[in-house]
């Protein structure tokens, strides 16, 4: 057995293997992109009939993090995962606030998680935002709730929490309500890596969204 190192060669081939399964679905350029980078990361090209995109999602996401959009994410996994050289080369920021001392007492305070709470406490500074969910399903219920409420209305959910208590209930809710662009995983599937993959994809996506 031949061992490549090079990473680039690695992930080249990746997603050239990657590619054929890709065959029979309708994904436009970007939402291509996303696609193949989540199965990238999960391994699991089964995942794939479980995307599912709002239609401007991809577009609206890439638009927003080129115009230097703040990112905020429930959780410290999926913030550590995003490409901090892509972000900061489009003026980008990340944050999360689950560890926050503030949060933390919110959280106390408010009998919710701190995933929630945090979401609570950002409000209106969520607002032309992407919000990055890849564990909390109450993060993602609360979010939804701060929209309805026109609290907050950020440019793009990407939502993918993760588990068998809300999550996939959490994600429906979503869909159904479509209040703001989003992309999702449909299901108990989910996950920090899958959100920050999909952060990533559109970070790294260079074509012209006008057109896809």
């Amino acid at each position: 057995m031949d061992i490549i190192w090079d990473p680039q060669i690695i992930e080249t081939q990746s997603m050239a293997i990657i590619e054929p399964y890709l065959q029979g679905y309708s994904f436009n350029a970007p939402e291509k992109a996303v696609v193949k980078r989540v199965v990238h990361t999960t391994g699991d090209p089964s995942i794939i009939e479980h995307i599912f995109f709002h239609p401007a999602a991809c577009k609206i996401g890439i638009e927003a993090l080129r115009k230097a959009t703040a990112v905020f994410t429930d959780v410290n996994m999926l913030l550590t995962g995003i490409n901090p050289t892509k972000l900061a080369a489009y003026g980008a920021t990340v944050s999360c606030g689950i560890a926050e001392p503030e949060v933390v007492k919110a959280a106390s305070k408010w009998q919710i998680t701190r995933a929630a709470a945090a979401m609570r406490l950002w409000g209106s500074r969520l607002n032309d935002a992407i919000v990055a969910i890849g564990n909390a399903p109450t993060a993602l219920f609360e979010l939804l709730a701060l929209i309805d409420k026109g609290v907050a209305r950020p440019a793009l959910i990407i939502g993918t929490p993760v588990g068998f208590v809300g999550a996939a209930e959490s994600k429906e809710m979503m869909i159904k309500e479509n209040l703001v662009p989003y992309m999702t995983i449909r299901g108990t599937r989910g996950g920090s890596t899958i959100a920050a993959a999909m952060v990533n994809a559109l970070l790294y996506y260079e074509g012209d969204t006008e057109d896809e």
